[in-house]
């Protein structure tokens, strides 16, 4: 593996999000001096919170997995994850909703799920169930260690026995068909396959190798950290905090000094300069590039996930077939797809995830209320409308949203909201993302792995990247890792103390 030559000992991270905070832990576990950089006000970037007139808003990602590989970072400086965060297993994990008016619970516990599709659909989807259990859990045996958490310095690093693992599992064909090696219900092959879209590729294009993130939902177990998920980011400051990094709050890297291939600081659009042995940038990719002052050359063009418009909701009541998160699925399938993205159209018939964070934290919202979280998929501005054209649609979208909603059951939905906030392209490319999309680039094949953006910036020695523009990619297991891998570029180091392994967090959690 290749790694930063000469002095590492003052490292400066821009952004305290999930990867700078990993990466941060880990470094600082290694010996290292950090200071983190933030332009907010406080930790979390993607998974920051706002205030919504008395709720307490998740700006960013509900649903968190694997949080064995967050304990990971913490363990780096000789804490854990469980003294600081109160986990809540969730049982179900999802509750999915179906156009016919059928509804299935996702458990996580095997003998569980399986009695769930045998009531749902009949001892043979059960056994089937079962089948494509076992090969999940397979895929990510073959995937995790060579593939996930692992940094690519040569395509030639593929050419290993995993790699003939994954290959044999199916790993290189298409994801719905491999799913329907095992079920034949539509509805219980898009419960398997919906994840692709976390992706962002289409279940029927993308590559079964992506169905490490139906383990990661449907097998691994999904938790909630109780009071919230800004909990966790909040957490991870703390523990560095501990562990002697320094933060620098409402602050934004202006700049990069360079001398003879190496950053010997970072200058703040304050002034202030801050002098390092060497950096790790976090922020999205347009910000990164603009900093370094050019883009990398790639032979074909970076294509970029769907984005999404989010309805936060705080509401005088709530409704009793929601879950903690409920997927309520439209009736078209193959074509809300193509519309997100090949015609760039908002999803005629759209399929919704609907997070309600006070089914286990009450504390979120006034007393007697509710918060609801309402993500509806939708092109990006590359694909679709442009950020300007979301100023006028935003809010006609917004109509149409919570028409859709009562239409499929939440009865008085509209007139229950009594604080609201809606989020779409136009704020997200405000924020600093290509394509209006928080969701970065695509897990296409070219853009995955090896080929995927790497975190070693050619030209300059000692700058490393981390986030979900660079290896490996999308989603907050992903982004833990993606600290890891960019602090091990610095330090020669690779801690394994459990991404390889099933969680076991549950129990310390209770």
């Amino acid at each position: 593996m290749r790694t930063v030559p000469g002095p590492t000992d003052h490292v400066v991270v821009v952004g305290a999000g999930l990867s700078g905070l990993a990466a941060a832990l880990h470094l600082l576990g290694a010996g290292r001096s950090v200071t983190l950089v933030e332009r907010d006000a406080g930790p979390g970037g993607r998974a920051g919170r706002l205030d919504m007139g008395g709720y307490r808003v998740d700006t960013g990602p509900t649903v968190l997995t694997m949080p064995h590989l967050a304990d990971e970072a913490f363990a780096a400086v000789g804490d854990s994850l469980h003294r600081r965060v109160e986990l809540i297993p969730l049982h179900p994990a999802y509750r999915a909703l179906f156009a016919d008016g059928s509804r299935l619970d996702v458990h996580t516990d095997g003998d569980a799920m399986e009695a769930e599709v045998r009531r749902f659909a009949g001892a043979a989807e059960a056994a089937g169930y079962r089948r494509l259990r076992s090969w999940l859990e397979r895929l990510y045996r073959a995937q995790m260690r060579r593939f996930i958490d692992t940094n690519f310095d040569s395509p030639l690093q593929l050419l290993h026995p995993d790699l003939a693992r994954l290959a044999a599992l199916g790993g290189f064909g298409r994801l719905d068909p491999q799913i329907g090696r095992f079920l034949s219900d539509p509805r219980l092959r898009r419960v398997f396959s919906f994840q692709a879209l976390y992706a962002g590729v289409a279940p029927a294009r993308a590559l079964a190798a992506y169905a490490v993130i139906a383990y990661m939902d449907t097998v691994a177990g999904v938790w909630f950290p109780k009071g919230g998920m800004h909990a966790l980011p909040r957490a991870m400051a703390d523990a560095a905090a501990d562990a002697g990094a320094r933060f620098r709050w409402s602050a934004e890297v202006s700049a990069l000094e360079r001398i003879n291939g190496r950053v010997r600081a970072v200058t703040l659009a304050s002034g202030e300069r801050i002098a390092c042995d060497a950096v790790v940038l976090t922020p999205d990719l347009p910000v990164v590039h603009r900093l370094l002052g050019r883009a990398p050359r790639r032979p074909v063009p970076l294509r970029h996930s769907p984005s999404a418009v989010i309805l936060h909701a705080g509401t005088d009541r709530t409704w009793p077939e929601l879950a903690h998160h409920t997927i309520s699925f439209g009736g078209a399938w193959e074509r809300t797809f193509d519309e997100l993205t090949g015609t760039g159209r908002v999803m005629s018939d759209p399929s919704l995830l609907i997070t309600r964070p006070t089914t286990h934290d009450p504390s979120l919202a006034p007393e007697g209320r509710h918060l609801h979280y309402v993500l509806a998929p939708c092109p990006n501005t590359t694909t679709g409308p442009s950020a300007a054209t979301w100023r006028d649609l935003g809010p006609r979208y917004r109509d149409s949203l919570l028409a859709e909603l009562e239409r499929r059951g939440l009865d008085g939905f509209a007139a229950s909201v009594d604080s609201e906030l809606l989020v779409t392209p136009v704020d997200w490319a405000a924020q600093g993302h290509a394509a209006g999309t928080p969701f970065s680039l695509a897990h296409t094949f070219a853009q995955t792995g090896p080929f995927r953006p790497r975190n070693l910036v050619r030209g300059l020695d000692n700058v490393v990247l981390a986030g979900c523009g660079t290896t490996p990619g999308v989603g907050v297991p992903t982004v833990l890792v993606s600290g890891k891998l960019a602090a091990a570029r610095i330090t020669g180091t690779r801690r394994t103390t459990g991404a390889h392994r099933r969680p076991a967090l549950e129990g310390a959690s209770r």
